[in-house]
């Protein structure tokens, strides 16, 4: 996986009178923290960081390009962003610090790709997981895993424990969940005589309530 670099300095204060001054320079209030070091309050640059790591999916290892001791070429993920709820602008950022040598777990996002054959006779592709978790080294995370659906028919569906997984990567779960299906038609079509029926009385019943009622015939015995 290609390390992302970005700028990131010390900072100092708290509050959102802080941050908010901040965001005002073009910088983005962040937090760095992990298993072995205490939290670090920095700052990066606003744009950089939403070029850069903000519209990326998955995970993604993030060096710090510093002149301070305490984060300088240090290694890291997001593990959380927030993002203003009208504009879009990044609000804050969490980073993690990883040890290159450590194996951890992380999300990974599913492609799926092919065109399923259940498709083709009218059946619906539904994806039922869109990311699994992954334990491997940080540098071997993937950006993403592939789903091959083509060979899947009405009523199929792939499991995670037929996932591939790249080598040094282990797909982690307790239950063997459905990860894709191909789902049935959900419009039937409707039969022309459960059509025609009631079109039928439709029309009869005008002619029904206009009509008058025929005179009744006298007849008797003759004498």
């Amino acid at each position: 996986m290609e390390t992302i670099e970005i700028d990131a300095e010390l900072r100092s204060g708290a509050g959102k009178g802080v941050a908010r001054r901040l965001r005002k320079t073009g910088k983005v209030p962040a937090v760095f923290y992990g298993p072995k070091r205490e939290t670090t309050a920095i700052a990066v640059d606003a744009k950089e960081f939403s070029q850069k790591v903000s519209t990326l999916e998955g995970s993604h290892l993030i060096r710090f390009r510093s002149a301070a001791g305490e984060v300088s070429s240090k290694v890291a993920l997001v593990k959380d962003t927030q993002f203003h709820p009208v504009t879009g602008a990044v609000l804050h950022a969490d980073f993690y610090e990883v040890d290159m040598a450590a194996k951890l777990r992380v999300r990974v996002p599913l492609h799926f790709t092919g065109k399923a054959a259940g498709v083709a006779t009218g059946g619906i592709l539904q994806p039922v997981r869109r990311e699994v978790e992954v334990e491997c080294l940080p540098a071997a995370i993937p950006e993403f895993l592939d789903v091959d659906v083509s060979a899947l028919e009405i009523h199929d569906a792939i499991h995670v424990s037929q996932l591939q997984a790249p080598e040094g990567v282990v797909v982690r779960y307790e239950t063997d969940f459905a990860l894709v299906t191909v789902l049935p038609p959900t419009v039937e079509e409707v039969k022309v005589e459960e059509v025609a029926a009631p079109e039928a009385a439709a029309e009869a019943a005008p002619a029904a309530e206009g009509a008058k009622p025929e005179p009744e015939k006298k007849g008797g015995a003759a004498a």
